[in-house]
């Protein structure tokens, strides 16, 4: 079985949307089930219809959660010290074509969400910025050509 790395926080994350998806989601679902039921013909009623569509849905978030939690390898990023990037740590880059100034953190995919500011640890630029240090360049494939960052800060949060 292959380990997914994972944040505190990410793993945190996941286990709270089981938990309501679980003592929430399923238990709603079920009642809206029972109650579009007590309608009558269930062939062309369109809310148990819809109803079984959501329950499918939420069984099926809930196996693959439950995998994914049982995968997890959580870091806890407050024990890891050093100058490398690695997973978990806080990046700042800048293009040096264009002097832009960015701070990523490199994180598990279920956590990777570029609005705020974290990547996925399989994303090419990732994988580019891993085991570099601050001072180091990193080559990323883009879709318009290469660029280069040049690696101003590691830091640990």
């Amino acid at each position: 079985m292959q380990r997914t790395p994972m944040t505190v926080e990410g793993h945190a994350a996941l286990e709270e949307e089981l938990k309501n998806l679980k003592s929430v989601e399923r238990p709603a679902v079920i009642q809206a089930i029972s109650v579009a039921r007590e309608h009558g013909d269930l062939s062309e009623n369109a809310e148990y219809h819809a109803a079984k569509e959501k329950q499918s849905f939420i069984e099926g978030r809930i196996v693959e959660l439950e995998d994914k939690l049982s995968r997890a390898e959580v870091i806890d990023m407050s024990k890891i010290k050093g100058s490398k990037v690695v997973f978990g740590a806080s990046v700042t880059i800048i293009d040096v074509d264009t002097e832009e100034e960015f701070t990523y953190r490199i994180v598990g995919e279920d956590e990777a969400s570029i609005r705020n500011g974290k990547i996925s640890n399989t994303s090419p630029m990732a994988r580019a910025l891993i085991g570099k240090e601050a001072g180091d360049e990193a080559e990323v494939a883009a879709p318009g050509g290469a660029r280069v960052y040049e690696i101003a800060d590691v830091a640990f949060l």
